[in-house]
């Protein structure tokens, strides 16, 4: 039969899932944060827009909530803005590639 390792094996599977999964998590944050900081430095996109995508950038960057809140907050700022009629259609999309990519980050 087969022996299971005690030390490293598979009573440190859950510490290894939550450790891959905020690493998951942080990337994912990475990868917005450069699309919102893109946007927020646009000259060619109104200043409102321009300003609530630093504010998404500020939430996702703060420490005193956990990553799914922060990830909840930004997706929040960014559906505000998103109705906004003056916004280009290529900063709309980025900016829905942009929540589409936080929304896999949960709690």
């Amino acid at each position: 039969m087969f022996d299971l390792p005690i030390n490293g094996g598979v009573r440190d599977l859950p510490a290894q899932k939550v450790s891959k999964r905020k690493e998951e998590y942080q990337s994912r944050i990475n990868q917005a944060l450069a699309v919102l900081n893109e946007v927020a430095q646009d000259n060619t996109t109104p200043r409102n827009i321009r300003r609530a995508a630093k504010d998404a950038a500020d939430a996702l960057q703060g420490t005193e909530h956990s990553l799914g809140v922060r990830a909840s907050n930004a997706i929040a700022i960014l559906d505000e803005i998103s109705q906004d009629p003056n916004m280009p259609a290529y900063t709309r999309v980025k900016l829905w590639n942009v929540a589409s990519i936080l929304e896999a980050i949960k709690d």
